[in-house]
């Protein structure tokens, strides 16, 4: 019977072995599983469009967004800094699922793992998609491309910012509530990642305080507004308490974007409110820029897809809530040819006119100019240098005299009226400014078919209270666009004819 011999490694190459397993295999397998879990850009795409544009990513969530867990249990953690439950209490809109229940998300915020985690921040559609209601016992109807009448962002702000400074901005209240909204955060998640990712979200939320104190000096904005370039100046590092105090307290609305092809086909219009570009893709990715994109960040490829389909999106019918009379729209058609044509378009399809998308000098339209004169020419030249050493470079901002003269398509939900939200209704814009409302309520979706406009003499409606608006406020100005040029000395019986014809747009 043979003996069988069994060798051993010498005692060097175990030495070799085990040395080679400790200093390349197990650090190559940790680096490899570290950039497995902390590497990756990974957005949520949607196939459809509509979608895309209500939670698709335009990179704000890189520098901005908010860990996913995080972002769900600040309102029940810090719910004192909101005047109501969740951040439906600011605006902000859930749409059901096919299960019957809630989103996670509200429309308007995105979601993009990032860093090993997953990250949520606000993009497009939340300050251009709202609701409108035929009646307080009706569903809502949500729509993308209208003005986010609902959202009240100076709220959303501030809300971070107090939270922020609150002291229950901790991982010993967040984890807890995380867990209970079921979270199932594994080990390192619980104990490394999540502690560090509030950590560093606290620190930086309270340093973008710090830099826009100024929004708690500001008059409240309310729902459907903001001062946008007034937020700019603070990212550009503007010295806000040594600016002409003239250039503050300038809230405008959000507007809609709908039907942008003609509005850049056969010629160039002039974008924003007062008009201060004529490029469509510079105007996009300004407004980007208020998602939290910066220029290194900015996801140029998704927010293409926005651009695109907001060339041809369609605003709805007036008629899909509501009947028109059909006689009378025929008799305010030749009064709206003879008197908002040659400014406003044909009608709501056809934007032909010789003034459609131009400047009006603020001195004929006599309109209040805070926000005019919040765009300054600084601001201008400090735009210009924003995307510096990027072929999408800023050329085409500039300084203008007034506003802008705006297409009407989709114009019933475009209200309240004027730039800065000032005139509740279409048929208060037809009188002069001494009869418009004083004082009326925004924040509420239900609709007024007879004023064409939301309703605005609630100041709360099931237990929700209404912003209340007072046209004496600086910025709140609800004067001008009035005299014969504007319809405001028509009859009441042409005035009713011309608010009839308006509807059809």
């Amino acid at each position: 019977m043979s003996r069988r011999t069994v060798i051993f490694p010498a005692p060097w190459k175990r030495r070799f072995l085990i040395l080679f397993a400790l200093t390349v295999i197990l650090p190559a397998t940790i680096v490899l599983w570290l950039a497995g879990r902390f590497g990756g850009d990974y957005p949520v795409d949607y196939a459809d469009p509509v979608e895309h544009f209500k939670y698709g990513s335009t990179g704000g969530e890189h520098e901005m967004g908010f860990p996913y867990w995080i972002w769900r249990a600040l309102p029940e953690v810090c719910g004192q800094y909101l005047p109501g439950k969740g951040y439906q209490s600011i605006g902000m809109l859930y749409e059901t699922g096919p299960d019957g229940r809630l989103k996670d998300l509200p429309v308007g915020t995105s979601k993009r793992r990032y860093q090993g985690i997953d990250r949520v921040f606000v993009n497009c559609a939340v300050c251009h998609t709202s609701t409108v209601r035929a009646a307080p016992d009706k569903p809502a109807l949500l729509v993308s491309g209208m003005p986010a009448a609902l959202f009240n962002m100076q709220a959303f702000e501030t809300f971070f910012f107090r939270c922020a400074a609150d002291p229950k901005f901790s991982k010993e209240y967040l984890i807890p509530e995380i867990q209970r909204q079921g979270a199932d955060l594994d080990l390192l998640d619980r104990y490394v990642v999540y502690p560090v990712a509030i950590a560093i979200m606290r620190d930086r939320v309270l340093a973008l305080k710090g830099r826009f104190e100024w929004v708690f000096q500001q008059k409240a904005w309310g729902p459907g507004r903001v001062d946008t370039f007034n937020s700019a100046k603070v990212i550009f590092n503007f010295p806000m308490h040594l600016l002409d105090p003239k250039e503050l307290d300038a809230p405008a609305d959000f507007p809609s974007i709908w039907l942008q092809r003609p509005r850049r086909e056969p010629r160039a219009m002039e974008l924003h409110w007062d008009g201060n570009n004529t490029d469509m893709t510079e105007r996009n990715k300004s407004a980007a820029f208020g998602t939290g994109t910066t220029p290194p960040t900015i996801d140029i490829q998704r927010i293409k897809r926005v651009e695109e389909w907001i060339l041809d999106a369609q605003p709805p019918a007036f008629s899909a809530l509501f009947p028109v009379d059909q006689a009378l729209a025929g008799r305010g058609a030749p009064i709206y040819k003879e008197y908002c044509a040659v400014c406003h378009g044909v009608s709501g399809r056809d934007f032909s006119g010789d003034y459609v998308g131009r400047v009006t000098p603020i001195g004929a339209i006599a309109t209040d100019r805070r926000r005019l004169d919040s765009y300054t020419y600084t601001l201008a030249v400090n735009q210009a240098a924003l995307y510096a050493g990027y072929p999408w470079r800023f050329t085409q901002f500039r300084k203008t005299f007034g506003y802008a003269n705006m297409p009407l398509d989709g114009l019933w939900l475009r209200a309240p009226y004027l730039h800065n939200g000032s005139v509740p209704s279409l048929r208060d814009l037809l009188e002069p400014a001494a009869r418009r409302p004083a004082v009326f309520w925004r924040g509420n979706d239900v609709f007024d078919p007879q004023k064409v406009g939301f309703v605005s003499d609630l100041p709360e409606a099931a237990g929700r209270q209404f912003f209340r608006f007072d046209t004496a406020v600086a910025g709140n100005g609800n004067a001008g666009h009035e005299g014969r040029p504007y319809g405001t000395e028509l009859s009441d019986e042409d005035k009713t004819a011309l608010v009839e014809f308006l509807k059809t747009f």
